[in-house]
């Protein structure tokens, strides 16, 4: 029998094994060359500078290899180490630099040959783990597959050993400090990207504009606030209005708060003078079109930093949702407007909520464009359902009706499979409703016999409220004043008066936001109080509704926020209109030219106080009342029975 040191002389230069998928993979023979595969990666090339970063990661590599290692490929990206691994790979920043270092491909391509039989290498190496990824699910799933392929993963700034001693190679130690590495590198990142976005949070809540600035505004650049950033040239950016562009915004939202007016038309009015009204002009200006398109409104007039707060995360901009609307609660708003506002912040709310409204719904008068098409549905969009809350749409069967039937997976409790009403039962009630309380002579007469809460009396103590708290923050405001100058006078400043000074500041704080507060919301209730006075701004006037063109029609009930809300349990419908302070002189004029029979103005006191006699309980209409800004709204049914109010 031979000497063990014979059967290693017999073994050694003969036996190349290649690993067991359950013992892990070994090495070759240490007489035999090691072919090793460089795996890079640098981030995006506006973060590093991969010309650089690519050469010195393998640099480091091949000065950890033994003698007999050399390598034979070299795979590396330039993209984030966060991204799952089917997105990896698949950047073209490489091809925009020059980098001295071949490409053989990138870690899809790595991995694709790792699988083949003719595979250049047997092991890979990196500078370090968070190379090949900085998820620590990754980059295991990538040291997994190779592992499971008889190919070893190291890195430079482990402990490996390459050559064979006739042993299994230990890796506990490895295996340990790469678990600890994958760890930390996943840790700094989130670390990183939580402290950036706190950073983010503060810029906008200073004001600060991120990115492009939006339509209506202009760039204003301010030295850095950091010395040795600003001795750089490094400047920061806050908005100011635009002297051309910033009319156009406040006259956009004007037409969609007041007229209703979708993007398309609004579009439309804008392009009639391209001088007054300049189109915007996107990052990339050769992707400019030179006039207005419905997109390019949505964009105007969605954007909050008009209200001169500044607003940042209103859209994904990494991952897979790259450029996807956040929702409206993850927005971060300054707490305080930091630049000019082009319109008030109740102005946007209202413009987003026509938005609302008009969700997949045809803002258009006149037939739909289908061929098919033989009826023109008068009060399309402006009916929903009760018991859903779904528009109804426009069905014809015999009759034109309007209906509602929602998919089974949605369909409520009680609701039919499809439930309709007829067209001209709700034209007729609401032809009537409209003579009556909204162009009736005696529609004053008619609200008042409903409004139980308005009252003078209260109406003045609101007021005598809100002044009185006015007076009080002003008391306040002086005392803190006060203060300050009693520090700033004093000669014997000892620690218990600083104390003592900060104490009461603090105190007198607490109560002026409390009665902010209590002033907010009185004046909130004042400014959502009814003010029947606005009917006297609307002519006294019939209108046919069944005669009037679709075109007119549809422009008088946008101008009177008309809403017909059609209960089938009870088969009636209520219907509402909506006038405002912002809006009273469009409706005036829409119904001047929706006019056909003028009445008289002009009615004795005794035929007013008969008229209301007889029309206070009409049982075709009865008025409810609902608080908004000097606004009052009106209901009654419009399919025959008596009225319900909600």
């Amino acid at each position: 029998m031979g000497s063990p040191q014979a059967i290693q002389d017999w073994a050694g230069p003969r036996r190349v094994d290649r690993g067991h998928p359950l013992a892990g993979p070994t090495v070759v023979t240490e007489s035999s060359v090691i072919r090793v595969a460089f795996a890079g990666r640098t981030s995006t090339h506006d973060q590093q500078d991969p010309t650089l970063s690519i050469p010195r990661q393998v640099r480091v590599c091949s000065a950890v290899l033994p003698e007999n290692a050399v390598i034979t490929a070299h795979f590396y990206d330039i993209e984030s180490g966060r991204k799952d691994l089917l997105d990896r790979g698949d950047g073209n920043a490489h091809e925009m630099l020059q980098i001295p270092v071949p490409r053989d491909g990138g870690i899809q391509e790595l991995l694709e040959e790792a699988a083949s039989p003719n595979r250049r290498f047997d092991v890979v190496i990196c500078e370090d783990i968070s190379r090949i990824g900085r998820r620590s699910y990754i980059s295991s799933e990538i040291e997994h597959r190779l592992d499971q392929l008889g190919v070893r993963l190291i890195a430079s700034d482990e402990p490996f050993q390459l050559a064979e001693t006739g042993r299994r190679v230990k890796t506990s130690t490895q295996v340990l400090t790469r678990r600890l590495k994958q760890g930390v590198a996943e840790w700094y990142v989130i670390e990183m990207l939580e402290k950036s976005w706190d950073g983010f949070e503060v810029h906008a809540e200073q004001g600060y504009n991120i990115g492009k600035p939006p339509y209506g505004h202009v760039a204003l650049q301010i030295p850095h606030p950091v010395p040795a950033k600003r001795a750089k040239g490094l400047k920061k950016t806050r908005l100011k209005a635009h002297p051309i562009e910033g009319p156009v915004v406040t006259k956009a939202f004007g037409w969609r708060v007041v007229e209703r007016l979708g993007y398309q038309p609004i579009a439309d009015r804008l392009n009639q003078d391209l001088v007054t009204n300049p189109p915007p002009v996107p990052v990339d200006p050769e992707r400019a079109v030179g006039f207005w398109t419905a997109s390019s409104v949505r964009d105007m007039l969605t954007n909050p930093k008009h209200t001169g707060h500044m607003v940042w995360n209103r859209k994904a901009r990494k991952g897979k949702g790259k450029n996807r609307a956040n929702p409206v609660s993850e927005w971060v708003w300054s707490v305080e407007p930091v630049h000019e506002p082009l319109i008030d912040l109740e102005t946007f709310v209202l413009a987003q909520q026509v938005s609302d409204r008009r969700e997949r719904s045809r803002a258009a008068a006149g037939k739909n464009q289908a061929p098919a098409t033989k009826h023109v549905y008068r009060l399309r969009s402006f009916i929903f359902c009760t018991s859903c809350g779904r528009r109804m749409f426009g069905n014809t069967k015999r009759h034109c009706y309007y209906a509602c039937a929602p998919k089974k997976s949605w369909l409520p409790q009680g609701h039919p499979t499809i439930l309709r009403v007829r067209e001209d039962h709700i034209l007729d009630n609401l032809t009537g409703f409209l003579a009556d309380h909204v162009f009736g002579p005696y529609r004053r007469s008619l609200l008042a016999a409903n409004l139980r809460t308005l009252n003078d009396h209260a109406h003045h103590e609101r007021a005598q409220r809100a002044a009185a708290l006015r007076r009080a923050i002003t008391d306040i405001e002086t005392k803190r004043k006060r203060l300050i100058q009693a520090l700033e006078q004093s000669e014997d400043v000892d620690q218990t008066l600083i104390r003592d000074i900060n104490e009461r500041r603090i105190e007198l704080g607490s109560q002026r936001d409390d009665l902010q507060r209590q002033l907010d919301q009185l004046e909130d209730q004042i400014h959502h109080a009814p003010n029947p006075a606005l009917l006297d701004h609307l002519p006294v006037s019939a209108v046919d509704l069944a005669n009037l063109p679709d075109e007119l029609s549809r422009r008088l009930f946008e101008a009177l926020r008309l809403e017909i809300h059609y209960d089938h349990t009870t088969r009636t419908a209520v219907c509402r209109v909506t006038l405002t302070g912002t809006t009273i002189e469009t409706v005036a004029r829409t119904a001047a030219e929706a006019v056909v029979i003028p009445l008289p103005d002009t009615v004795s006191s005794n035929d007013k106080e008969e008229g209301a006699m007889n029309t206070k309980n009409h049982p075709r209409v009865r008025d409810g009342l609902c608080g908004a800004p000097g606004r009052i709204r009106t209901c009654a049914p419009a399919s025959g029975g008596r009225c319900s109010i909600p």
